[in-house]
């Protein structure tokens, strides 16, 4: 037998397990692995007593200032059992911190308050979880429709988008995508562009954040289904932006793409999507791009160093309930590229790799 099995049958002994917690150089060791798996059992846990804060408001109440616990009783409706409750356990998470008398913000609490795309994930996880209710059952495919199907129609049949689904997606996408548009944009340049297009743009908070940092003269233009295009235009007409921005409703594999754009961007749009989409899709994109163009990708990769807990595991499955999406290796983007006809290939350096990486495709 190999030496990792037999590290594993050893490490896994309960009275191993015994004399580590017990033998005073090991302890600290296997106090952090109980802590672990404890932690990845209480998960569901975590994240539901996170929801209760949430839809009580708690982050944003106590932003404005903190706050009593009578304070907090009248404002939410909790008995005084139940609000020590909840509040103990928000401080073990971080969420909340004890200050006197007072209760105010923990490091979660900072991060989440104010955060409109951390609210709306936080409450549009109520589906996700309840797809992962068996989570062996998804893994087969015996789950007939899944909440997140249902959500998100475009990953199983762009017929299945409604005017009203393109909304409620739209604004999720829009909330959930202005921190990465940021990101992305610090990290890759667009100046000196002439025409640059957003291919599955959703409501146009990329190319509206492109819009700001862009020369006046820049022409801008996003791609999506028309459902989608036509959110896009009512919401980029309300934010004055309708001029500047040109909207084209399309099924990027049945539909035309505009010609000549010398940046196309694909902002986590490619892993909603298995390879038989991605492939023709990247196939018309190098037949439209102009010949000093770029190909923008950016989105989680697969196998991401200090990555996979978000790229692996959370999108891996979030996907999986989603529809037939998937995470790609940086190997595999590559493959796909070259097979469309993209020959220069580069990573571009970015500095929230875990959550998006870029990659650049040249003809």
């Amino acid at each position: 037998m190999a030496i990792p099995e037999l590290i594993d049958r050893l490490v896994a002994n309960p009275k191993f397990r015994r004399f580590s917690a017990g033998f005073l150089p090991f302890r600290p060791l296997a106090r952090r692995r109980s802590k672990t798996l404890f932690d990845l059992m209480a998960g569901f846990v975590h994240t539901q007593i996170l929801l209760a804060c949430v839809r009580l408001n708690l982050p944003d109440l106590l932003l404005e200032r903190p706050r009593s616990l009578t304070d907090l009783i009248s404002l939410t409706g909790l008995s005084e059992d139940a609000m020590i409750r909840l509040l103990k356990a928000a401080i073990a998470l971080k969420i909340v911190r004890r200050r006197g008398d007072l209760y105010g913000l923990g490091p979660v609490g900072q991060d989440v308050a104010n955060n409109a795309a951390a609210l709306s994930m936080i409450e549009h996880h109520v589906a996700f979880y309840a797809d992962m209710r068996d989570p062996v059952a998804l893994l087969k495919g015996e789950v007939p429709e899944t909440a997140l199907a249902a959500y998100w129609p475009y990953a199983r049949q762009a017929g299945g988008v409604t005017e009203n689904s393109a909304s409620d997606y739209s604004t999720l996408m829009a909330q959930s995508q202005e921190g990465v548009a940021e990101e992305v944009l610090d990290d890759y340049s667009v100046k000196g562009r002439r025409h640059i297009m957003d291919i599955g743009g959703g409501d146009g908070t990329f190319l509206s954040a492109i819009a700001r940092r862009a020369a006046p003269d820049t022409k801008l233009t996003l791609f999506d289904l028309p459902q989608v295009a036509q959110t896009a235009r009512d919401r980029l007409a309300q934010n004055g932006l309708a001029d500047r921005i040109e909207t084209v409703g399309g099924d990027f594999l049945k539909t035309p793409l505009p010609k000549d754009a010398d940046l196309i961007t694909l902002i986590r749009v490619l892993f909603d999507h298995p390879d038989r989409v991605v492939a023709p899709l990247l196939t018309a994109i190098r037949g439209v791009i102009a010949p000093d163009g770029a190909l923008l990708i950016a989105e989680p990769v697969s196998e991401t160093p200090g990555g996979e807990r978000i790229a692996d595991a959370y999108f891996g499955f979030y996907l999986l309930a989603m529809g037939e999406g998937r995470v790609r290796t940086l190997a595999r983007h590559k493959e796909l590229l070259h097979a469309a006809g993209f020959s220069k290939i580069r990573t571009v350096s970015s500095r929230m790799p875990h959550l998006v990486r870029l990659i650049e495709a040249r003809p």
